[in-house]
């Protein structure tokens, strides 16, 4: 850019137009419309840079902004704090907060020091500088300033990594006592900042906490239940949320569908997508990716393939997603790259590792993961792991045991699998090695629980459980059940290894409990979906099969590693899972 200086022009239509373009989100116009002021003899001013600052830090491009830093200078606007405090933002956002620093610290003796300090401060925290975003503000402090909601919005919004949570519950506490709890923008940037490093519950006291809610509040809680695993949680604040009359959004929607594919709650989804409809969203990519996802993690394959089909554009996200049967996949994950030129991540590794090895071809699956030109993650060394317990493989499920928990080493799954393994072979030795392992680590093993879900509500069982308000009439309904089978089947031995159950009498796990429950509250003739977070057991599948055929129902039971459809007292799975 060259710059023409005409004083007895004025600028007035020309930053007239360069607002309405920035109010519009239309960046690079602004800077064109900036060129074409130039070329006609137009002489910017004070009003003029903001906008086009703006620009450049929106589109990050620090080269154009670092010329308009030269026309400040020439054009002599640089004292005015507004062309300043844009020029520190613009700097800040390229990424080179030092350079925001020394426009910062070139003039000591501010007009309107607070909005220059605020956006130094706020600088710092989106270039993860916290502690220097601090520093910043008890310098900012000791020369007498009051801070307000903007500076604490600055200060806050840097705390978003654990590292950092504690220099955020002091923040937290500091906007109590200067009165700024009230503040509904402070009050979702806290929540936010509560959840991304994980305390989540923290997050949930600012919430309840806050006198008035917008969206993006709703939406910040619903999205730190999702991403912090609590499904549940995320089903029940919808709930609310949706009683206080408030419309959703595409971040609201995601949020729900992603809970409603871990607890199998296909009911809720199918609402979600008529919402999707009714809202306009239908042609939202990410949408319509989550629902292909919730819809098979829900077993309803059939629905997420007329999803896929429909979509006038796949992603890698839509790909992955429908991956399904062995052969069908094996031809998908060969089109993704030769056919449609989509890089394959480990995502899509993962999930053809799992299909091979399910169907015995253990050799392949690790001929693929040495060919991978990715490293694989530990998605990939734990379907293989997986796949080895189904097929008993021993020799490689130490290989890829050792792999997986140099990645995820606090994973208690990969420890319990192959102690399965072990277990299945006697090998008794191997089953003590991993227990002492998992000692040495202080890992747990998760304790099993079942989701099924009813009325629009998930309902939660744990193995052993009696803390449901229905529980007396669950275990009658399980009784009879027993009873049942165990007048077409007396088991004399156990099934398979020393590691697994009998039929009756071992103890009530979640599974059952769930199918009870769900035989008390629906129709005859009505699919019961169950998800479980582990293995199923040979007891509890054995169970299932009879009972199936005993109240000819379809179950469908999704546990850790695979879906299993039960009718007619046969199993999808054909008892090799």
């Amino acid at each position: 850019m060259s710059i023409l200086i005409h004083p007895q022009t004025t600028a007035q239509p020309w930053n007239s137009r360069l607002a309405e373009l920035a109010k519009q989100n239309q960046y690079p116009q602004a800077l064109s419309l900036y060129r074409h002021m130039l070329r006609s003899s137009f002489f910017p001013n004070t009003f003029t840079f903001p906008f086009l600052l703006k620009s450049c830090a929106l589109l990050s491009i620090p080269i154009s902004g670092s010329q308009l830093h030269a026309h400040v200078i020439r054009t002599g606007c640089h004292p005015d704090p507004y062309t300043r405090t844009s020029l520190i933002t613009m700097y800040s956002k390229c990424h080179l907060p030092d350079n925001a620093r020394k426009v910062f610290d070139e003039n000591p003796h501010w007009r309107n020091p607070t909005i220059c300090f605020n956006a130094m401060i706020s600088g710092y925290s989106f270039n993860s500088r916290v502690f220097d975003a601090v520093l910043l503000f008890k310098r900012m402090r000791e020369m007498g300033m009051s801070a307000n909601s903007v500076t604490m919005l600055g200060l806050v919004s840097g705390c978003v990594v654990p590292g950092h949570l504690s220099v955020g519950v002091y923040l937290h506490g500091l906007g109590v006592r200067l009165g700024l709890d009230g503040d509904l923008t402070l009050g979702n940037c806290l929540v936010t900042m509560y959840v991304k490093c994980g305390e989540v519950e923290s997050a949930r006291r600012v919430f309840d906490g806050m006198p008035a809610r917008d969206l993006i509040s709703w939406n910040a809680m619903i999205s730190g239940y999702a991403q912090n695993g609590h499904a549940r949680r995320v089903l029940e604040l919808y709930r609310e949320m949706r009683l206080s009359r408030l419309t959703p959004d595409p971040v609201t929607l995601l949020g729900v569908l992603s809970s409603c594919a871990n607890l199998g709650a296909q009911r809720i989804g199918r609402q979600v997508e008529r919402e999707i409809g009714l809202l306009g969203f239908s042609s939202d990519p990410f949408l319509t990716n989550a629902l292909i996802n919730m819809y098979a993690r829900c077993g309803n394959l059939a629905r997420a393939r007329e999803v896929f089909d429909s979509m006038a554009e796949k992603s890698v996200i839509s790909w992955t997603a429908i991956i399904g049967l062995t052969d069908k996949g094996l031809e998908y994950f060969d089109a993704m790259e030769k056919k449609y030129r989509l890089r394959r991540g480990p995502e899509h590794y993962s999930c053809v590792v799992d299909l091979l090895g399910r169907a015995g071809r253990l050799k392949e699956a690790m001929d693929l993961i040495q060919s991978m030109k990715v490293k694989p993650d530990g998605a990939v060394w734990g379907a293989l792991l997986g796949a080895c317990k189904i097929h008993k493989n021993v020799e490689l499920a130490e290989l890829a045991f050792q792999h997986v928990i140099e990645l995820e080493p606090t994973n208690s799954g990969y420890y319990v699998l192959l102690s399965n393994i072990y277990s299945d072979v006697e090998n008794l030795e191997g089953v003590l090695k991993v227990r002492v392992m998992m000692r040495e680590r202080k890992l747990r093993k998760e304790p099993g629980y079942s989701y099924v879900e009813y009325k629009g509500k998930v309902h939660l069982f744990y193995s052993g459980d009696r803390s449901h308000p229905q529980i007396e009439e669950i275990y009658r309904m399980l009784d009879k059940l027993e009873n049942l089978v165990k007048e077409i089947h007396q088991p004399a031995v156990k099934y398979q290894g020393k590691s697994e159950e009998l039929l009756i009498g071992t103890g009530v796990h979640s599974e059952k409990l769930a199918i009870a429950f769900a035989l008390l509250h629906t129709k005859s003739g009505t699919e019961i979906t169950v998800m479980k977070n582990l293995r199923v057991c040979v007891d509890c599948h054995l169970f299932i099969k009879l009972v199936s055929k005993i109240v000819n129902r379809q179950f469908v039971v999704r546990d850790a590693t695979r879906f299993h459809h039960f009718r007619d007292g046969v199993c999808s799975c054909k008892d090799y899972w």
